[in-house]
């Protein structure tokens, strides 16, 4: 079973950056694409970033120059550096496995990011 555990969000302002980490149970990372999705109060889930088993990645135009997806194997981990954060990028952050856009088969529980102005 697959195993989904976000950590690293919090409260930032305007331009600062956040790094989120979602730990997977073992291998997960080398058989699935992993990505992570985000939704704000009121409004639907989007898709924010995808990486692929073989590393190529994907992101939302709306995120594109300011946020990385990154993994690594050896530690079942995958990580989202957020920088030049903006209030539109407030929301619960998911990590997510085995899927597309917004379509996965695997959920973490999630973790709020907060981006004051």
């Amino acid at each position: 079973q697959v195993q989904l555990v976000e950590s690293g969000g919090g409260l930032v302002q305007a331009g600062g950056s956040l790094r989120l980490s979602c730990a997977a149970s073992e291998r997960t990372l080398r058989y699935y694409a992993m990505g992570w999705l985000r939704q704000a109060p009121g409004k639907e889930r989007e898709f924010v970033a995808r990486i692929r088993w073989s590393s190529a990645t994907s992101y939302a135009d709306s995120v594109k120059g300011r946020f990385t997806i990154t993994k690594d194997n050896a530690k079942n981990t995958v990580y989202l550096q957020m920088n030049s954060l903006k209030p539109e990028d407030t929301g619960v952050y998911y990590c997510v496995a085995d899927g597309r856009e917004t379509t996965w088969e695997y959920w973490g529980q999630g973790t709020q990011v907060t981006v004051s102005s």
